[in-house]
């Protein structure tokens, strides 16, 4: 009986025939009725149940769930479902979903024929990385209401498929995507660019015609004076860099975007450019950081070093506390042997917060080629330059746009102490990350 849900069809007939009993009070006549209607409705629900009850199994039910999800983007579940019955079902799908997503509400309505196997799916997209636990799959069945078959007063619950715990990683797509896009010719057409090589490095790669932009000190005139045309020395990219991507867990980095936290946006750009520099031969390594040091991965190119950074990366938390930068000064000294290329990603409200951090920055500086990241506030941004109808919006527009003024004046004071940039949107960061590490290595920079 714990199975059994009466549904809005049900209150309806027997509210019908309560009133037909309240009126026969004062109309004696209609109390046969209401007998009669009373025992039809009772027979109905009957019939209604024996048709839900005659087969222990009715449907059957496989979910599938992906290995491991990604984070922030839409992974697919699949619900596969099978009709052992020769009966046409209504059913209501109500997976329980993890508590991360705090949904209550979710249902997919749906019929299924007789014998008929069904596939159900449906996107989600986690947000927040750590293990995701799914609870049972319930459908609610019952027989369809029709003219010729005036059934679906109850509902029959069945609760299939145990619970399964999946681990949500940081994004494998996003991280294939830009794989796809570094090294394919259509990067330019979607939102990665190609960098022509000003200066170069010793390893020689081939001869090739001269086109414009190539670097006139790398002409071969003996080439030249054979092919009647300017043909110039073309150099390979330095490889075996130390590439070190250094994450900030301050709360500074708890901001959301998007549902997902800057540390999380941090996080995926961190596996997407820590692959592409792999494929460019250099080594990734990693180092976290709040008011102390928490992860510390060497840069290395071995095979398995993109699985160790994405398992480092799964671990990472938020800290309430403010950053440590002296600390992170020391650590790198400490820890990061031979000049490297240092991606920061940080973030920085104010002036005074940056004034803060510069004098460990510049110190950074001088030992590796260092590349701060910081975040564009996108909601002052819209605020910034939406259309004012009042006094009070212009004032506020007026100190929105002296924030983004602000980030602006942070980046040209980063660049007169000869620190690398990069100001972006959460949305871009991936994809302007990787732009300023193709930009620095075929400048030869690093």
């Amino acid at each position: 009986m714990k199975q059994l849900y009466l549904s809005n069809r049900f209150f309806l007939l027997f509210g019908t025939v309560s009133l037909l009993f309240a009126v026969s009070y004062v109309l004696p006549w209609l109390f046969w009725v209401a007998v009669a209607a009373a025992g039809l409705a009772l027979g109905l629900a009957g019939v209604d149940a024996w048709r839900l009850y005659a087969h222990p199994k009715p449907i059957l039910v496989n979910r599938r769930l992906p290995k491991v999800m990604t984070l922030g983007d839409e992974n697919t579940v699949r619900i596969t479902l099978k009709n052992t019955t020769g009966h046409r079902y209504e059913v209501e799908l109500l997976d329980e979903l993890p508590m991360q997503f705090q949904k209550r509400d979710f249902t997919i309505p749906f019929i299924i024929l007789p014998k008929e196997k069904k596939t159900v799916t449906y996107p989600i997209r986690p947000v927040i990385r750590g293990a995701y636990e799914f609870g049972h799959v319930n459908l609610f069945i019952s027989n369809p209401w029709r003219p010729a078959s005036p059934f679906g007063y109850l509902q029959r619950r069945l609760q299939l498929e145990q619970p399964a715990e999946i681990a949500v990683y940081p994004s494998v797509v996003q991280m294939k995507k830009y794989e796809l896009l570094a090294l394919s010719r259509l990067s330019t057409q979607q939102g990665l660019r190609k960098i022509r090589r000003i200066g170069h490095s010793y390893e020689f790669e081939q001869i090739k015609e001269y086109v414009l932009g190539d670097d006139y000190r790398s002409v071969n005139w003996k080439a030249t004076g054979r092919r009647h045309r300017l043909m110039v020395n073309q150099y390979e990219d330095e490889r075996s860099q130390q590439i070190y991507s250094i994450i900030d867990k301050s709360r500074s980095m708890r901001m959301p975007f998007d549902n997902m936290s800057l540390l999380d946006h941090a996080i995926n750009s961190t596996l997407a450019l820590s692959n592409i520099a792999l494929k460019k031969y250099d080594k990734a390594g990693m180092i976290t950081f709040s008011d102390k040091i928490g992860t510390v991965l060497r840069a290395d190119r071995k095979a398995n070093q993109l699985g160790k950074i994405q398992e480092q990366l799964y671990k990472e938390k938020e800290r309430p506390v403010e950053a440590s930068f002296e600390l992170l000064y020391h650590a790198t000294r400490k820890l990061v042997n031979g000049r490297s290329l240092l991606l920061l990603y940080t973030n920085f409200e104010s002036m005074y917060a940056l004034d803060r951090a510069l004098p460990m920055l510049r110190r950074m500086s001088k030992l590796h080629l260092l590349v701060v990241i910081f975040f564009v506030n996108t909601e002052v941004e819209k605020v910034a330059w939406q259309p004012a109808e009042s006094l009070e919006q212009i004032y506020t527009q007026a100190i929105a746009q002296k924030f983004l003024m602000e980030k602006t004046a942070m980046v040209q004071k980063l660049q007169q102490h000869g620190i690398q940039t990069v100001l972006t949107r959460p949305e871009e960061l991936s994809a302007n990350t990787i732009n300023k590490y193709l930009e620095l290595k075929a400048r030869g920079l690093i």
